[in-house]
């Protein structure tokens, strides 16, 4: 099993991509985060995410995946949508204590 300092980590929580779709957040807590990034843009020969969609979904094994998806949303750019995220997530995990 990977260490928690194998990760990048972001406020504390480990930040992982795969393809186009990041995971933020612990397993082992209550909720994670998943963006998808649905589509890209050129910037100084640079390619970032321009959409993304945003999804607080709770880790729960017992729920189905259509249950587990607690808040949705879209937002451009990459930052945008972290940050309301997190503030999402938060939450979630404050009220789960």
């Amino acid at each position: 099993m990977a260490k928690k300092k194998d990760f990048l980590m972001y406020k504390g929580k480990p930040l992982v991509r795969s393809g186009k779709t990041i995971y933020y957040g612990f397993m082992d807590e209550p909720y994670v985060l998943i963006l998808q990034i649905t589509s890209t843009r050129e910037v100084k020969g640079v390619e970032v995410a321009d959409r993304v969609v945003v999804q607080l979904v709770s880790t729960d094994p017992e729920l189905r995946p259509k249950d587990k998806i607690v808040k949705k949303a879209e937002r451009r750019g990459l930052y945008n949508a972290i940050d309301i995220g997190t503030i999402w997530l938060e939450r979630e995990l404050g009220k789960a204590q």
